[in-house]
């Protein structure tokens, strides 16, 4: 499974992220969240960065122009849309894109079924707040094109392997505090996933 390591707001953590074997960093451009980054400070870390790293900006409710301005100023290679975005707001973007699924029930991990698309435990905050996604929803689900995302540590990320999917996605799960990373505890939920 692919991994991608959410929440970076140092150079150090993204460096120890792709050292450690990350295909992908995510920047949160969400200021209510404890590891939100300003565009200079992302802009800082990415332009840094080696070459052949996902480099993805999270947002939650911003209109198209806010997310290829701020894609384009910072560097990154794919926006996270972390709301309902509409339709007409995916033709708009110019930056390529993944939408998030927040799922309360079952049936919604098969929205957006023939995309590549991050299924995240729902709750009422944005970004899942370490919370769980329900495990059994997945079986017998063609999960290929699914990233998933939800209270994973490196612990319990070895026992997704069964299921297939894409890749997987933490934050909180690989932290000593907000935003800040734990070297062996990326190192571990890498190698774990892998």
């Amino acid at each position: 499974m692919r991994t991608k390591i959410c929440g970076i707001t140092s150079l150090e953590d993204a460096m120890m992220a792709i050292e450690l074997g990350a295909d992908a960093l995510g920047f949160v451009f969400y200021p209510p969240s404890p590891r939100f980054v300003t565009i200079d400070q992302a802009k800082t870390i990415i332009e840094q960065l080696p070459p052949f790293v996902e480099k993805v900006a999270l947002f939650v409710n911003e209109d198209a122009s806010t997310i290829d301005q701020t894609c384009q100023a910072v560097g990154a290679t794919l926006a996270q849309l972390h709301f309902e975005a509409s339709t007409e707001l995916c033709e708009t973007l110019q930056t390529p894109y993944i939408k998030v699924i927040r799922a309360k029930k079952a049936e919604d991990i098969l929205n957006f079924k023939d995309e590549y698309r991050l299924v995240d435990a729902y709750c009422e905050a944005y970004g899942g707040a370490g919370k769980r996604i329900n495990i059994e929803w997945f079986k017998d689900v063609d999960c290929s094109k699914i990233i998933l995302a939800g209270g994973l540590d490196d612990k319990n990320v070895s026992f997704l392997k069964e299921y297939g999917f894409y890749g997987v996605d933490v934050s909180s799960g690989v932290e000593i505090s907000h935003g800040k990373k734990d070297r062996v505890k990326v190192q571990e939920f890498i190698q774990n996933a892998q």
